[in-house]
């Protein structure tokens, strides 16, 4: 009795593929058979429901065909099938610790197959399924319900933004972390919502105010999540590049076939989508350090917790990462937090671990609305404690760096008294000193040119302070009529100039018509007075020996030997950069016997990256001949010839006769003879 029962199982299982293809094509004429596989499933489940996991192997194996059957056909009977989503949501939500594994992951599948097929909503799915990535104590059963949850959220919001399922799911999400932080809830929250930044599906606000309260998951989202999300974007558009002149070169060569045709057509349609893609206009991202609501309070939030707090529980490298996000919150907020400053005295120091990260941090969080006052006692704390005469090359570096820094955020920091003192180390004999010495220079010529001494002005800092066009700025002082981004303006009109093939100082003649007026024009030759120059004006020469190109003018020695130094502010950088303990090193981290093996050899990598790569003339001429669609020679076809084609061809030559032997060594002695002679 019990093998006829296998038997008939086994018959249903092996039917249930055929009568799901045939139901497909045509539903109505199938709609009883469905029927009695529906009754099946219905009988099976209620089996089932009595004693989860006590099922045999075959029962189980019905049921999971049974689901999978009833799950791929149920749009078309959604009238008899209204009821079989809330069975597996049922099934799954009470008893997922009891199923056996590939039941469990077949409910699962066939949920997300009724999602597709739009029988079951993304709202009703995600609420069954992350309640359980919460629950399950199964690793691979979470990895599952964490990637199903992601690719439901991708496809929910592909082509257009699902801006409804969204702000439902970020409030849930928001609701679990700020119920309790310390619960696992909290973590796949928060692990679920950087995912979704990283991907670029969620870049508003909520999902920034959702990390901002997760303690150490959130600082590390806020220090490294978009640095996350343009690498994920260089790896998707660092895909292979297809080669369409080498499949069109196949098609033709190759034996003709539909399916090359085929493959041949995918080709150029994936050419074309991405030549569509790279002309759309790019998403705009903000970072999310832009997308806070209230960044004053998160950062005094932050700073009173988990910094000043005596009972804060953060180890040193935590506490470093809350400090570098506070000092990136104030600088590009241009946040008032006065106490923060005091907090670095007590750090301030060479002996301290990690030191150049807090002078980093410090350099980050001063900018042009932080009092002069507050800041003037940490540079001065710095130079007491880092520059000296006594103080080894690298940490009289660190420190000349780190004034710089915090000098080209807040200029009226600097003393006139210090600045002379610190400007003296430009004649040190160690490198990473004398260039740090020398970028506070170069900085004070720029915006303080009368706290220096006359011999260290140089030229034009000198000149400007004498027509008055160098005047130092007070404090809390703001550049009027400056437009943000102006300078990207210029930066495509000079692109444009090139790809026209203009110099940088010619103007573009499409330009100049298009501003030309024919009234003006004409206005202009009615008569009158043209301007020329004067006598004393033109140089007349009688010789023309005379004549000669005038030179370059010389540059004094101070001025030369500090030219580069004034660009090696933070002029360039970006606000959104981040400075890291390596800028504060500076040059003194790859001297001579501090830099390890490995980091010399990838800063000589670097150089050799930027340099165009070395080709002799015969590669040169290979390359051309390749562009061209020219053959290569015979000769260069015999060396890349395969050594078993040209084996056959060595042993003829091995058997040659005696007198073929005696012709050639004879024509070899006649060629030596020639040379001989002609010597």
């Amino acid at each position: 009795m019990v093998k006829r029962k296998l038997a008939a199982l086994e018959k249903v299982e092996a039917d249930l593929p055929n009568l799901q293809n045939k139901i497909k094509r045509d539903p109505r004429s199938y709609e009883n058979d469905f029927l009695h596989q529906y009754m099946q499933y219905e009988n099976q489940r209620t089996i089932y429901l009595q004693s989860p996991g006590s099922d045999t192997d075959s029962g189980l194996a019905s049921f999971r065909e049974l689901i999978e059957f009833v799950a791929h056909v149920s749009d078309c009977y959604k009238q008899h099938t209204k009821d079989f989503p809330a069975h597996l949501i049922e099934i799954l939500s009470l008893y997922h610790a009891e199923l056996e594994p590939q039941l469990r992951e077949k409910i699962v599948g066939s949920l997300v197959l009724l999602r597709k097929k739009e029988l079951i909503t993304s709202i009703a799915l995600l609420q069954c399924l992350f309640p359980i990535l919460t629950a399950t104590p199964s690793k691979t059963f979470r990895a599952l319900l964490f990637q199903k949850i992601l690719s439901d959220l991708r496809s929910a919001n592909t082509p257009t933004i699902n801006h409804k399922l969204n702000r439902i799911i970020q409030t849930d999400l928001h609701n679990l972390v700020t119920a309790d932080k310390a619960s696992p809830r909290a973590l796949w929250a928060v692990k679920i919502t950087r995912e979704m930044w990283k991907r670029q599906i969620w870049t508003d606000s909520k999902a920034v105010e959702i990390m901002k309260e997760f303690v150490v998951g959130g600082v590390r989202f806020f220090l490294g999540g978009d640095k996350e999300r343009e690498d994920l974007e260089d790896e998707s558009s660092d895909e292979e590049r297809i080669d369409m002149r080498q499949l069109r070169h196949q098609v033709g060569v190759n034996k003709k076939s539909k399916k090359a045709e085929r493959r041949l057509e995918n080709a150029a349609a994936a050419v074309k989508r991405k030549e569509k893609k790279k002309s759309q206009p790019h998403q705009l991202n903000f970072s999310a350090l832009h997308l806070l609501h209230d960044p004053q309070s998160f950062a005094e939030e932050l700073f009173s917790r988990h910094l000043q707090s005596t009972r804060s529980k953060l180890n040193l490298e935590q506490k470093l990462q809350v400090l570098q996000l506070v000092s990136r919150l104030i600088g590009l907020h241009k946040l008032t937090v006065i106490s923060f400053y005091s907090y670095f005295l007590k750090y301030l120091t060479p002996r301290q671990p990690s030191v150049t990260s807090f002078l980093a941090s410090l350099a980050q969080a001063t900018h042009n609305l932080v009092p002069p006052d507050v800041i003037e006692p940490l540079v001065q704390k710095i130079a007491n404690e880092f520059v000296s005469e006594a103080a080894a090359g690298q940490v009289a570096a660190a420190g000349l760096n780190a004034i710089r820094e915090i000098c080209v955020r807040q200029p009226l920091a600097m003393n006139e008294t210090l600045l002379q003192d610190l400007v003296m180390y430009k004649k040190s004999k160690d490198k990473g000193v004398m260039m740090a010495a020398k970028g506070l220079l170069g900085l004070y010529r720029q915006v303080g040119a009368d706290m220096l001494k006359k011999r260290d002005r140089g030229k034009d800092a000198a000149m400007n302070l004498k027509t008055g066009d160098q005047v130092q700025h007070r404090y809390g002082e703001e550049a009027a009529g400056e437009i943000e981004g102006l300078e990207l303006l210029e930066k495509w009109k000079e692109e444009e100039r090139q790809k026209k093939g203009l110099a940088s100082d010619e103007e573009d003649p499409e330009e100049d018509w298009n501003a030309w007026d024919i009234e003006d024009a004409d206005s202009d030759d009615s008569g009158g007075w043209i301007d020329v120059e004067s006598d004393d004006d033109i140089n007349i020469s009688d010789s023309e020996d005379e004549r000669h190109t005038p030179k370059k003018p010389k540059l004094d020695n101070e001025d030369k030997e500090n030219e580069p130094a004034a660009t090696t502010t933070n002029a360039h950088r970006h606000i959104d950069d981040p400075l890291t303990a390596t800028e504060i090193e500076g040059l003194s981290s790859l001297s001579a016997g501090k830099a390890t093996r490995a980091q010399k050899m990838a800063l000589l990598q670097q150089h050799k990256d930027d340099r165009e790569e070395h080709k002799g003339r015969a590669a040169r001429k290979k390359e051309r001949k390749a562009e061209l669609g020219k053959s290569t020679t015979n000769k260069e076809k015999a060396r890349r010839k395969n050594f078993m084609m040209t084996l056959g061809k060595a042993k003829k030559k091995g058997k040659i006769s005696l007198v073929d032997q005696r012709k050639v060594l004879k024509a070899s002695e006649t060629q030596q003879r020639g040379k001989k002679a002609r010597r």
